[in-house]
């Protein structure tokens, strides 16, 4: 798949409707394209407001006219020739009519529960893109802070890590930059180095080679940080030697 190819999938990936093996390659793309990533944010933000947008609940009442209904509507009969006509069939054509009309009630039950469960996705998604859009400016806001101090350092097979701290803030991001995928079932954990006491500071996207993380919880006077392998969902403590440590600048 040509770089061409991966600028056109942002419309897709905003609809889920790419396959893993295209996500996967998309969002690596993405990585490395601010202009496709930001495309794709606000394309996933628009389909969540178009999603509630049409979403219109039925009245409560509604089920219960439908059903009081059904035994009292006839539908109208289907024009036979009376020459062919049975004496049942009128009987039979009352048994059909109810059959169609409750046919009917179950599409409607259907497609009312196709629209609430748009209606979760598209909340689901709001949630998402609110909560990233505010971890962007919390990062941004800790890049940005006037007494920002970062330090560098080359990390295993060849990738470069970067934290930047914020005193006033409080708070620390990383910046890794080509680091290997974990295993399958592993993740990247980061860690706080309170004087020689790890303190868990999150996750990062295992499916990324190149982040920016902001760091959970405050710095409180710790010294450093450093980044292990663990089980998916992480660890209490850390369970393996660190892949990478970075002392905090003075």
């Amino acid at each position: 798949m040509t770089t061409v190819d991966l600028h056109t999938l942002t419309g897709a990936y905003a609809l889920h409707a790419l396959s893993d093996e295209e996500r996967e390659a998309f969002e690596r793309h993405a990585a490395d394209c601010a202009a496709c990533a930001q495309e794709a944010a606000e394309l996933s933000a628009t389909a969540a407001r178009l999603g509630l947008a049409v979403h219109e609940a039925p009245r409560p009442a509604l089920k219960v006219e439908v059903m009081n209904r059904i035994g009292s509507v006839r539908q109208e009969a289907p024009r036979t020739d009376p020459a062919t006509r049975t004496p049942r069939s009128g009987a039979r054509t009352r048994r059909l009519s109810r059959w169609a009309l409750a046919a009917c009630l179950a599409a409607a039950a259907g497609l009312g529960g196709t629209a609430v469960w748009q209606h979760d996705r598209a909340q689901d998604a709001q949630e998402q893109a609110r909560r990233a859009e505010q971890r962007t400016d919390e990062l941004a806001s800790v890049l940005a802070a006037p007494d920002a101090r970062s330090r560098t350092a080359k990390l295993a097979d060849g990738a470069i890590g970067t934290v930047v701290v914020s005193e006033s803030r409080d708070e620390a991001v990383f910046i890794a930059s080509g680091m290997q995928r974990p295993p399958g079932g592993k993740v990247y954990q980061l860690w706080f180095d309170d004087r020689g006491t790890m303190r868990s500071a999150g996750l990062m996207d295992p499916g990324r080679t190149t982040e920016a993380v902001l760091m959970d919880g405050p710095v409180d006077g710790a010294t450093g940080m450093g980044v292990t392998v663990e089980p998916a969902g992480g660890s209490a403590e850390p369970t393996s030697d660190p892949v990478a440590v970075v002392e905090f600048p003075a």
